[in-house]
C-alpha cells in the first residue's frame, strides 16, 4: 500500500508540471538539471576572426542554434566588468552587462529552455558586482537559487520545475562566490568539476582538473577545445587549432566530442554536463546530435551552418583545413591589432606569457 501511495504522489508531482518542452524535448521535462548534457561555447563573446577568437556567431545566433551553455571570462576594464580572452588589450567583447541583455532577451523569447552561464572571475569580483550587473539586465529574476551552496548530483532540481518556477539561468561562478551574499551565483568548484584546458592533442584523458568537492558527486564539464602552439610578436602562445576542428568537433571517431565522452564514461560511468567547445558550428548539427544521443533524446531537427569565420579554417566534410600560420595573422594588420596599437598587443601578449596566461 505503502508503494502504491509513494507511485502515486510521484505522478501526482509530474503531472504537476505546466512545462511540456524543455530544451527542445518533452522528455527532458522530468530530468534533472544534473543528469542532462549541454553543449556550450567556450568564451562565446569572442566572435570574429582575430587570432584571440573562439566562436564565428554571436551569442543570440549560438542560442538559437541549440547551445544551452555560455561561458564567459569577466576582467575590470577601467570602471567596467567587460568581457574579455585573457586580456581587455587582445580582446574586448564589451560591457557584461551589454552580454547578459542580449542573453536576457533570447531568454525572455524563449521561455522553454534552461540557460547555463559559467563566469571565469578573473579580478575576483564580489558577487554583489556581479548582482548589479544582473539586474540592470533583467537576468536576477530569472535566476535560480539552490537550497544550499553545494548540491550533489541527485539533488538539483528538474528542467520542468526549473522552467515553471520562471528560474531557468544556472549561473556558475569560478571564485570569489559567497552563497550568503548572493545566492543564485552559484560557486562552480563545489558543484561541478573540469576537465585539463588548453590541451595540445586528442587524446581526451577526462581526467579531473579543477574540483573543490567530491568529484564523484559532482557535475562535470570537459573543455573539448583544441590549442596549437603559434607565435605572435615572438612570443609563442596558444591559439585555438582551426586546422582540427572537422575531428575536434565531430559526433564520433578518434578524437572527437563522442571519443572523449566515451573516455569520461569509461572512468565515471556517466556523461559530462557541458561540452565546451570552440566554433561550435564547424561541423553543422554534429555535437547537437552527439548531445541529442548521451540525453536518449531525437536529433533536433534545426539545420546549423558553419558562420563565416570558421569556413574557410575547417570544413564539416572531414577535410584538413589550411594552417593559419603566423604570417597569415600579422599579414591581417589592423583587424587583428586592438585599440592601442601594434606596441600595446606586443606588451599584453608577453605580460600574459609571462603571467602564464594562454588561450
Amino acid at each position: 500500500m505503502r508503494l502504491v501511495s509513494t507511485l502515486l504522489a510521484a505522478s501526482l508531482a509530474a503531472s504537476a508540471l505546466a512545462a511540456s518542452n524543455c530544451n527542445g524535448n518533452d522528455a527532458l521535462c522530468q530530468r534533472l538539471y544534473s543528469n542532462v548534457t549541454y553543449i556550450g561555447t567556450h568564451n562565446s563573446y569572442a566572435v570574429g576572426t582575430s587570432a584571440a577568437d573562439n566562436q564565428a556567431k554571436d551569442v543570440t545566433a549560438q542560442l538559437n542554434d541549440g547551445v544551452r551553455a555560455l561561458q564567459v571570462q569577466t576582467h575590470t576594464n577601467g570602471d567596467t566588468i567587460n568581457v574579455c580572452h585573457s586580456s581587455c588589450a587582445l580582446k574586448d567583447g564589451g560591457t557584461l552587462q551589454d552580454y547578459l541583455t542580449k542573453v536576457a532577451a533570447w531568454m525572455n523569447k524563449n521561455p522553454n529552455d534552461v540557460v547555463t552561464l559559467v563566469m571565469v572571475n578573473i579580478n575576483n569580483h564580489k558577487p554583489a558586482e556581479f548582482k548589479t550587473i544582473f539586474e540592470a539586465a533583467g537576468l536576477d529574476k530569472l535566476a535560480y537559487a539552490p537550497a544550499q551552496a553545494a548540491s550533489s548530483i541527485d539533488q538539483w532540481p528538474t528542467l520542468g520545475s526549473l522552467i515553471d518556477a520562471g528560474t531557468r539561468l544556472v549561473v556558475f561562478l569560478d571564485n570569489s562566490a559567497d552563497f550568503t551574499a548572493v545566492p543564485w551565483i552559484i560557486d562552480e568548484f563545489t558543484n561541478m568539476w573540469e576537465t585539463k584546458y588548453n590541451a595540445v592533442d586528442q587524446q581526451w584523458a577526462c581526467a579531473v582538473d579543477r574540483s573543490n568537492g567530491q568529484s564523484n558527486s559532482m557535475m562535470y564539464m570537459i573543455n573539448h577545445f583544441l590549442d596549437k602552439s603559434s607565435e605572435i610578436l615572438g612570443q609563442t602562445i596558444l591559439l585555438p587549432d582551426r586546422d582540427k576542428l572537422n575531428v575536434t568537433n565531430a559526433a564520433e571517431g578518434p578524437g572527437s566530442i563522442g571519443f572523449e565522452v566515451s573516455n569520461c564514461n569509461m572512468l565515471y560511468g556517466r556523461n559530462p554536463n557541458i561540452i565546451l567547445l570552440d566554433f561550435y558550428d564547424s561541423n553543422g548539427n554534429a555535437p547537437f546530435v552527439a548531445a541529442a544521443q548521451m540525453n536518449g533524446v531525437p536529433a533536433p531537427t534545426n539545420s546549423v551552418t558553419p558562420g563565416a569565420n570558421v569556413a574557410s579554417d575547417a570544413s564539416p566534410s572531414g577535410t584538413a583545413a589550411p594552417q593559419m600560420s603566423v604570417s597569415s595573422i600579422r599579414g591581417q594588420g589592423v583587424a587583428l591589432i586592438p585599440a592601442g596599437g601594434l606596441a600595446a598587443m606586443g606588451m599584453a601578449v608577453a605580460g600574459l606569457v609571462a603571467g602564464g596566461l594562454m588561450f
